[in-house]
Formats: structure tokens, sequence, C-alpha cells
């Protein structure tokens, strides 16, 4: 058969019959089974034959067709894969919308769509909170911006003010522009270093002084670390949710949010292990806490409940009331102290009984005090001796002394 026409086209198209009807120089007219009729471009690259759609008949016409099929040969002539060229003009297209679609999305935009993606188990008063201080202070320099032009000076901006007068709020912000940046370059939305990280970058602008003056947080009342054993003994003969809540807090030297929502699925009682996810840290990064052996035989006995929480009540989410078990201390005795003093009780028996260095007391109470490198060959975060030191804690607390 020589070369198509219009209407001989439209005949073979009418017909409906299966296959495919050379025009000449690769071009193939086809009909599929189900009636369907297209264009073909049929051609060979280091010796494999390929075929490439030029699109539908009748929306693509014999002319355009051929015109088609003229353009891939002469890509072929000058040495290029005619679908390897569509591919990359398919993608060159995406990559235009996308950063069309980053543009449209301002830092304030992220920042709420960050809020609603791992806020879910944050409490009202630091879903609050935390929106709050980016209104204030991040939102009226860089709120109305796209995240991919988003740099160190529009950083700086925001936190340059506050820096000295209010460090701990200023590198709380620091923190959440970095998180909200770090999920925008995840989503592709911005490329290249991120403008909020501390080491290495911010460190070298603002002061050092004063984060870690910031660091040092203010003194809770907490309970003299003697006096613990005392308080787990009453606690251990108080056969109420809220009196193993109080002692899995003291043992592990967990914030009190963590206990709140610890759910069974972060326990895995065999290895004695309670891993926490980065949406449910402070800092926002995955940490496993060593479990000793008097709170991994308390939680196998009172292992059932058939909530997916620990401590299920009538709170937020299903979940332990925020005062319990301030209002179990209260009604003890223990008036004086609070919930996250106990974390300073852990550190001072630490510092005068123990030889642990500085970085894993530290890392035992989420605090993470190495800079990257050290970081980054400490794989296991110091786990094994972390388990070593609140297994002598706990040891500790549970004597009769």
């Amino acid at each position: 058969m020589g070369k198509l026409t219009s209407k001989t086209v439209e005949s073979i198209a009418k017909a409906a019959t299966p296959g495919k009807t050379n025009d000449g120089d690769g071009l193939y007219f086809q009909v599929s089974k189900s009636g369907g009729t297209s264009w073909i471009f049929r051609y060979k690259l280091d010796g494999r034959s390929r075929e490439m759609g030029l699109g539908p008949f009748p929306a693509v016409t014999l002319s355009q067709a051929r015109q088609l099929a003229a353009d891939q040969r002469k890509l072929l002539a000058s040495g290029s894969d005619p679908l390897a060229t569509r591919d990359a003009a398919k993608e060159a297209k995406r990559e235009a919308e996308r950063q069309a679609a980053a543009r449209r999305t301002t830092f304030e935009d992220l920042a709420r769509e960050y809020q609603q993606a791992h806020g879910g188990s944050w409490s009202e008063k630091w879903r609050k909170g935390w929106l709050r201080k980016l209104e204030l202070y991040a939102f009226p320099t860089m709120g109305k911006l796209s995240a991919d032009i988003i740099s160190t000076e529009h950083v700086l901006a925001a936190l340059q003010p506050i820096w000295v007068t209010k460090t701990r709020t200023a590198d709380e912000i620091r923190g959440q522009i970095e998180q909200i940046l770090d999920a925008a370059k995840a989503r592709r939305l911005r490329e290249g270093d991120n403008p909020a990280r501390w080491r290495g970058h911010l460190d070298n602008l603002l002061s050092k002084a004063e984060k870690k003056k910031a660091r040092q947080r203010q003194h809770f009342p907490a309970l003299q670390w003697k006096d613990t054993p005392k308080l787990i003994s009453t606690l251990a003969n108080i056969d109420t949710r809220d009196a193993i809540a109080t002692r899995l807090l003291i043992l592990t030297g967990a914030r009190y949010h963590m206990i709140q929502h610890a759910q069974w699925s972060e326990f895995d009682l065999e290895t004695g292990t309670w891993a926490l996810p980065a949406e449910r840290m402070k800092m926002r990064k995955p940490f496993v806490i060593p479990l000793s052996p008097p709170v991994v035989e308390m939680l196998n006995i009172m292992n059932t409940t058939h909530s997916i929480y620990l401590f299920p009540g009538q709170g937020k989410n299903g979940v332990m009331h925020g005062n319990a078990i301030r209002n179990l201390l209260h009604k003890l005795g223990y008036a004086d102290i609070t919930r996250h003093g106990f974390r300073s009780t852990f550190r001072d028996w630490a510092n005068e009984c123990t030889n642990y260095p500085r970085e894993v007391c530290e890392l035992a109470l989420a605090h993470d005090e190495r800079d990257q490198t050290e970081a980054a060959y400490s794989r296991s975060d110091l786990l094994e001796k972390r388990r070593a030191l609140m297994a002598e804690w706990a040891k500790f607390c549970t004597s009769k002394k």
C-alpha cells in the first residue's frame, strides 16, 4: 500500500480492524483491539526498534501526524532519541509547574500545613503557642515569601531583634523555621542548605553565649534525690493509673507529655526499649529510651488495657488529664515539687552518685549536646550506656534505703 490519504485513513478507522497501516518513513496508523485509533512513529536506535505515540485520530490529522514524524526524524538525524527528548520535555514542564506552585505557596501556608500534619498529638496549648510564636516573630518578615527564596538574611531578620532579650523564644522559633523549611525541601519546594540550621551556620552569626544561657532551663521545684526511694515506695503501694504513670515518669526521666500520650505500640518489652517518633519529641527527632528491669516488670503487669494508650482517660485525645500526676503529688503531700522537676532530681543523682560522662547523662534526658560529627559516629545514641545508667537509677529508686 502506498501513502495514506485522508480518505483511506477515515475508511480504516471506520472499519475498526485491529492492526497498523504504514504511511512510510516510520509513520503508522494504528487501530487497537478496542477500536481506538492513533498515530505511531517507529524507529531504530542502537539496533533496537522503538515505538512512539504521536496522538489519537482524529484529534491529530494525517498532515499533522506526518509533520510530527518528520520532527522525530530530524531528532534521530541529530543523534537524539525522540522518546528521551519527549520525556525530558515533559519533566521540564512538570518542574516548571512545580516551581510555579512553590512560588504560590507561602511560608505561612507551609507553617500551617506543618502544624496540621504533625500537631495531632500536641496539646491544644502547645498547638496554639507553636503557631503564635511564628505569627508574632516570623510571619512579619517571611510569612508571605515562598520557601524557595527564603535566605539566611530573612531568618536573621526574624531572630536578631529578640535574640538577646528573648533568646529561648528566638531559638524555639529558629527550630520551627528549620523544621518547616526541611519539610518544604522534602516536598521539593526548595533546594540547598537550610538557612535556619544552627550548627555550622547560624552559630557563626548569632551569639552562642546567649543560646547557652537560654538552654539553662529555669529551676523547677524538684525532689531531693535522696528522697526518691521513699516516694517510689509510696507510689508502688498505690494501684492506680496515675501512680504508675508517676513511677514511669521518674524512672525514665521522660517529659510529662511523653508519658501522657505514650502508646503501647511504642514499647518493646522484650528488648526493653521505648521508641518515640519525631513528632512526639520536643526537638522533633526520634528518640529511644532504654527501659530498666523494674520498668519492664511494671509495664508487663499493667498490660491489660484495650486502649492504644498506656494511660487512657477523659482528657483531650482520650488520654489522662494534664494535671493527673500533679494532683496525685499534692494528695501525697508533695505540693512543693513539679513533674518536670524529677528530671533535675535524676540529673543531680547522676552528678553526685555516678561517674557517667556528661554526654550520657544529658542524652538520657534527650539533651543531645554533641555536634553533628560526634552524633554521626554515635549511631546508637549511646543506648547501651544509657541503659546501664537508667538501670542504676531504677535500682537506687527502688531500694529500701
